[in-house]
C-alpha cells in the first residue's frame, strides 16, 4: 500500500541563494512545514517555480512512500 502525504510549506528563497543551490552548493532544501515538521526535498523541484528574484510563496508537496511526486504553488 502506498503511503501518501500532502505537506504545505512557505518558501522565501532569494535569487542569490538559488544560484548557490544550482552551482552544487547543496542538492536538497530543508523547510519547515506549516504543521511544524521539517521536510527535506530535492532542490531541482524548485526550478519550475523560480520567479525573477527567487522562489516565494506557499507550496503543496505531494509525497508518496517518502518521495516527492509533485510540488505545486498554492494560489
Amino acid at each position: 500500500m502506498l503511503a501518501k502525504q500532502t505537506i504545505v510549506v512557505d518558501l522565501s528563497i532569494a535569487g542569490n541563494e538559488l544560484k548557490r543551490l544550482y552551482r552544487g552548493g547543496c542538492s536538497t532544501v530543508l523547510a519547515r512545514a506549516r504543521d511544524g515538521r521539517w521536510v527535506r526535498f530535492p532542490a531541482t523541484a524548485l526550478r519550475a517555480h523560480v520567479l525573477g528574484q527567487g522562489v516565494y510563496g506557499a507550496f503543496v508537496l505531494r509525497v508518496t512512500d517518502g518521495r516527492l511526486t509533485a510540488m505545486e504553488r498554492l494560489r
